[in-house]
C-alpha cells in the first residue's frame, strides 16, 4: 500500500484538479474576473477574447485531470494557465516574500509545478484513460 505510485498520482490529480476548479467556479460566477483578465491582455496588445481561456485552464482542464481522461493535456493547459496568471497578474510579486516568509507566488508556483509533474508522469492506473 505504501509503494503505490498510481495511488499517489491519483491523489495528486485530485488535489490539483480539486483546488484549481474552485478558482474556475469562482470566475464563472464573477463576470468581472473575465473583464479584468481581458484588460490585462489588452494592455499587452493581446486580444481580450483570450480571457475566456481561463475557463479552459480552470474548469475543463481540472475536470480532465480529476477524471484521468487526457490528464497530460489537462496538466499542460493548467501549466499554461499558471504561466499566463504569473505574467499577467502576479509578475510584480515574482521576487517577493509574504508576511510568513514564503514566496508570494507559492500558490501559483505549486499549481505550476504540480501540473508539470503530472504532465511528465501521466495519470497513473486509477484513471478513465490511463496514460
Amino acid at each position: 500500500m505504501l509503494h503505490n505510485s498510481s495511488l499517489g498520482l491519483f491523489l495528486l490529480r485530485l488535489g490539483l484538479g480539486g483546488m484549481m476548479i474552485l478558482h474556475g467556479i469562482h470566475k464563472l460566477g464573477n463576470p468581472g474576473s473575465i473583464q479584468f483578465i481581458g484588460g490585462k491582455l489588452a494592455s499587452l496588445g493581446l486580444p481580450e477574447f483570450m480571457a475566456y481561456g481561463v475557463f479552459v485552464g480552470e474548469v475543463i482542464a481540472p475536470l480532465l485531470i480529476i477524471a484521468g481522461f487526457y490528464s497530460r493535456l489537462g496538466s499542460l493547459l493548467v501549466a499554461i494557465n499558471m504561466i499566463f496568471a504569473m505574467v499577467l497578474v502576479h509578475s510584480h510579486q515574482l521576487m517577493l516574500l509574504n508576511n510568513q516568509g514564503g514566496w508570494q507566488l507559492e500558490l501559483q508556483g505549486f499549481f505550476l509545478v504540480t501540473a508539470l509533474a503530472l504532465l511528465f508522469t501521466g495519470s497513473g492506473r486509477f484513471a478513465i484513460k490511463p496514460d
